[in-house]
């Protein structure tokens, strides 16, 4: 377990005691595709990092309808922030997408270490800043870009550096409540791209035949001096 932990950015500064001090306090898991780990409004007493698999944050309306805040990749951490409040309760549901291994950290003790290692918490805040920065860039998005640029914003900063193509990896349903849109909005830009000969789908493989149109209707113009694709996917990426 130490060695996961290492590979983490909130863990990669900590000294192997520290490490051993967290594994003491840590456990390993696994949930199975579409079970939760924690409902909106439970006790926050653990945070986590996720091995494999995929999770989903969403939180849910008072009618039941559910907004998917953030997709949470291997290797990310969530909840940690909640640390530092008091009787902190999680803002927000947790959900599995796929068949997922995580490991548990206790809060309580993990905000102890911290009161005794700056580095450490210069850490934790450079990770809070980034995802800060990330909020601040999707309230852009929201309030500033219509659907089919978010959708068009999101294919372009997501493919691999000097690619044309990337996988679709969660549902489309999901994908769309991510980006604030409804499913069939999210279906007919899709079909739009496709008949502008913007991009092609193969399964869940989207093609980018014409990357400076996807870059125009993204309103990425500042990506738009690149000589060739290879400035695609390198946006900065949120989940």
């Amino acid at each position: 377990m130490i060695d996961e932990l290492r590979r983490a950015p909130l863990f990669s500064r900590l000294e192997p005691n520290q490490l051993e001090r967290v594994v003491r306090h840590a456990s390993r898991f696994r949930l199975s595709a579409e079970q939760l780990l924690f409902s909106q409004g439970d006790p926050a007493t653990r945070f986590y990092l996720l091995l494999s698999g995929q999770m989903r944050l969403f939180r849910l309306s008072p009618e039941g309808a559910e907004k998917v805040i953030e997709i949470v990749n291997p290797g990310q951490t969530f909840a940690e922030a909640l640390m530092f409040l008091n009787a902190p309760r999680y803002p927000v549901g947790a959900a599995a997408l796929a068949d997922s291994e995580l490991i548990a950290i206790d809060s309580s003790d993990f905000a102890a270490m911290l009161r005794e290692s700056v580095a450490t918490c210069f850490v934790l805040l450079g990770a809070l800043s980034q995802r800060l920065r990330a909020l601040i860039g999707e309230i852009d998005d929201l309030t500033l870009h219509t659907a089919t640029s978010r959708v068009a914003r999101y294919l372009a900063s997501h493919l691999p550096p000097g690619a044309r193509s990337l996988e679709l990896d969660v549902r489309k349903a999901v994908l769309a409540s991510r980006l604030s849109v409804q499913p069939e909005t999210f279906s007919r830009v899709i079909k739009s791209l496709t008949e502008q000969g913007v991009i092609r789908m193969e399964g869940a493989l989207v093609r980018v035949l014409d990357p400076h149109a996807l870059l125009e209707i993204a309103e990425l113009t500042d990506l738009l001096d690149a000589d060739d694709a290879g400035s695609l996917g390198t946006r900065g990426q949120r989940p």
